[in-house]
């Protein structure tokens, strides 16, 4: 009984010591998708992924000031590049997770039309948008804008948040009547799921390509291979396609 009892203590024992825990840096956007995947990654491997939301471009200046992140799940494909180029991130491990879409959506059913007529028309008084310096989306936004030839009309109406998060909230509180934000955050069913939204066209801006990269600090963790490899598998990609990404 004696010797069954320090079996099962060491089979505890080498079960705890395999089990690790990755800090993950997660674009804003991303957040329902990889809440699902986090949950499902703990359950199939026993690791535990530690989230934190916001936007790529602060992740960034964080990172680079000895923030304890060991994976970066960014915005953009550029971010993680800069990181291997200075040596904040491991050569090798980055990869396209997921390539994201932009959607102008109003809580309003009747509101946006189906081809972003809205835009030149007018007719609201405050439009979101979130901060192109440091979100990927904001700057599709203001990419697609630009090319719509509307950016100078609609300056004096920008609601600008930090992250696209916070500009999903200023549109969902009626702070802004519409806005653009990530197609993952409204899709229901395989299309815009409350409100009204026109996805826009991928040729109105540059693809928002999303990298995951393990970070310096994450280059001896167990759980930060494990992630990036999960993520690769059928389960996440699944999940990631259900949120209306493409996958690369």
């Amino acid at each position: 009984m004696k010797r069954l009892s320090i079996l099962i203590l060491s089979l505890l024992t080498v079960a705890t010591a395999r089990a690790d825990e990755v800090q993950v840096a997660v674009a804003a956007n991303f957040t329902g998708p990889m809440q699902v995947i986090a949950t499902l990654f703990e359950r199939d491997t026993g690791h535990k992924a530690s989230l934190a939301f916001g936007a790529t471009g602060k992740f960034y200046a964080q990172i680079a000031n000895g923030a304890p992140f060991e994976v970066l799940l960014s915005a953009d494909d550029e971010t993680p590049a800069r990181l291997v180029r200075e040596g904040l991130a491991v050569t090798g491990t980055s990869f396209t997770y997921a390539i994201g879409k932009l959607v102008l959506w109003s809580t309003n059913l009747k509101l946006v039309d189906d081809k972003g007529e809205i835009l030149k028309k007018g007719g609201f008084k405050h439009l979101a948008i979130a901060n192109p310096k440091t979100a990927p989306y904001g700057a599709a936004a203001m990419q697609t804008m630009s090319k719509l030839g509307v950016v100078n009309n609609l300056k004096p109406l920008f609601v600008q948040g930090e992250n696209i998060a916070q500009t999903h909230q200023f549109v969902s509180t009626g702070a802004a009547e519409l806005g653009f934000v990530a197609y993952s955050q409204v899709i229901k069913n395989g299309q815009v799921g409350s409100g009204s939204g026109w996805v826009v066209p991928g040729n109105l801006y540059d693809p928002i390509r999303q990298d995951a990269v393990i970070l310096s600090k994450g280059k001896d963790k167990p759980a930060a291979t494990a992630l990036l490899n999960y993520m690769k598998g059928q389960k996440a990609q699944d999940v990631i396609k259900s949120f209306g990404y493409e996958l690369h």
